[in-house]
C-alpha cells in the first residue's frame, strides 16, 4: 500500500452528464515527486481539488496513511496547496502571511514566528519577513506561497501550475528550487502541469491524463521512452509516429518497402524520436528537405521520405547542420534499438 491511495476515482459536476474523472486509480509514494500532466480540461486540476478537500468525488476512495480521508474537511487534512495564483494577501508582510495558516491552527505566536522563519529560510527569502508582496518579484511572490504552504509541515504538498505566470528563465530555476525542497523536506508532493518539459525535468513519476482517465503512468523515461500509446508518444516532446507493417519475413516496414530493422507479425505504429535520427551518407532512410528551423544549439528539420507520404521531423546540432538547406536530398541514419511500437 502507497502513501497515497486513490482507488478508482469518478466524479461528474452537478447537473451535467460529463464525466470529468472516470475510474482514475493511483499510489502515491511518501517523498514522492508526483506529477498530473495532460492537457487542458483532461481532470488533472478536479483530482488535485479532491485530494485538497474542495471537491467530493462522486464515487471512489482516497485514504492518506490507511485514513479515508474524503470525510476529513479540508482545514484538518495533513494536506496544504500552492495555488497558481499565489493568493498573497497584499495588507500583510512576507511573515504574516507565511504565519496566517498557523494562526488559523492556533500555534502560539512565537512558535509559528519560528517556524515562518524556518520556512522562508528553506526557499532563500530570509531577509525578506518584514517586506511586502508588493515589493517582491513574481518568482519569490512564489517562494513566499511555498513557504506559507511548508510552514504548516503538511504530509503532503499539492502543487496547482504554480510556476505558470513565470517567464521561462525564473521557471527553470524555480523548477528546481522545487525538487530541492521536496528533496530536503521529505515532503510528498502532487504537481499539476500542462508542461512537458517541466514534468519530464522533476518528476520522480508522471500520471499522464487525458479526458478523465489515466493513459499512461511511469518514471519520465518510460514516459519519454516508451510511451504507451499514440496520444502519450504525440503530447510528450516531439515524436515520429510512422506507419509499418510486415512483409514476408517478418520485418516491419514503412509503406515505401523500406525496413526498419525491427520485427512484428502485425501493422503497427512505430515511434522514434527527432533526436535519435541523424542525416549522415550511409543512413538507412532517405529524404527530401522540406522545412527547417534554426534556434541557437539545434536545429530542426522536416524532411519527406522517398517512396511514400511519411515526413518526419530530426533534430541535429546546428554544428552537425550546417550547410543543409531547403530542398536538399539527404539520408538518415538511427539505431533500431531507439524505435519503439506504440500500442493504437
Amino acid at each position: 500500500m502507497g502513501f497515497l491511495e486513490v482507488e478508482a476515482v469518478s466524479h461528474q459536476y452537478a447537473g451535467t452528464d460529463a464525466q470529468v474523472l472516470n475510474e482514475v486509480s493511483l499510489t502515491i509514494q511518501e517523498n514522492e515527486f508526483f506529477t498530473l500532466l495532460g492537457p487542458s480540461g483532461c481532470g488533472k486540476t478536479t483530482m488535485l481539488r479532491i485530494l485538497a478537500g474542495f471537491e467530493v468525488p462522486s464515487r471512489g476512495r482516497v485514504t492518506l496513511d490507511g485514513q479515508d480521508i474524503l470525510r476529513i474537511p479540508p482545514w484538518r487534512r495533513p494536506v496544504n496547496t500552492v495555488f497558481q495564483s499565489y493568493a498573497l494577501f497584499p495588507h500583510l508582510t512576507i511573515l504574516r502571511n507565511v504565519t496566517f495558516g498557523l494562526k488559523m491552527r492556533g500555534v502560539a505566536k512565537a512558535d509559528r514566528h519560528g517556524a515562518a522563519r524556518r520556512a522562508l529560510d528553506l526557499v532563500r527569502l530570509d531577509g525578506f519577513a518584514d517586506r511586502m508582496p508588493s515589493d517582491l518579484s513574481g518568482g519569490q511572490q512564489q517562494r513566499v506561497a511555498l513557504a506559507r504552504a511548508l510552514a504548516c509541515q503538511p504530509r503532503l504538498l499539492l502543487l496547482d501550475e504554480p510556476l505558470s505566470a513565470l517567464d521561462y528563465k525564473l521557471r527553470k530555476e524555480m523548477q528546481g528550487e522545487l525538487k530541492r525542497i521536496q528533496r530536503e523536506t521529505g515532503t510528498s508532493f502532487v504537481f499539476v502541469t500542462h508542461d512537458q518539459e517541466e514534468a519530464l525535468a522533476m518528476s520522480d513519476r508522471i500520471a499522464v491524463m487525458r479526458q478523465g482517465t489515466l493513459e499512461q503512468v511511469g518514471n519520465p523515461s518510460d514516459i519519454y521512452d516508451r510511451p504507451s500509446s499514440d496520444f502519450v508518444a504525440e503530447f510528450i516532446g516531439d515524436s515520429n509516429l510512422l506507419n509499418a507493417a510486415p512483409d514476408s519475413q517478418g520485418r516491419l516496414c514503412l509503406p515505401g518497402g523500406r525496413a526498419l530493422g525491427i520485427r512484428g507479425d502485425a501493422p503497427a505504429r512505430v515511434m522514434i524520436r527527432p533526436e535519435a535520427l541523424r542525416i549522415a551518407p550511409d543512413g538507412n532512410l532517405s529524404g527530401q528537405v522540406t522545412d527547417l528551423v534554426y534556434s541557437g544549439a539545434a536545429t530542426r528539420f522536416l524532411v519527406a521520405l522517398d517512396g511514400g507520404e511519411e515526413t518526419v521531423q530530426i533534430q541535429q546540432t546546428s554544428t552537425e547542420a550546417a550547410g543543409i538547406s531547403m530542398g536538399d536530398k539527404v539520408c538518415l541514419a538511427y539505431d533500431p534499438q531507439q524505435l519503439w511500437v506504440v500500442a493504437p
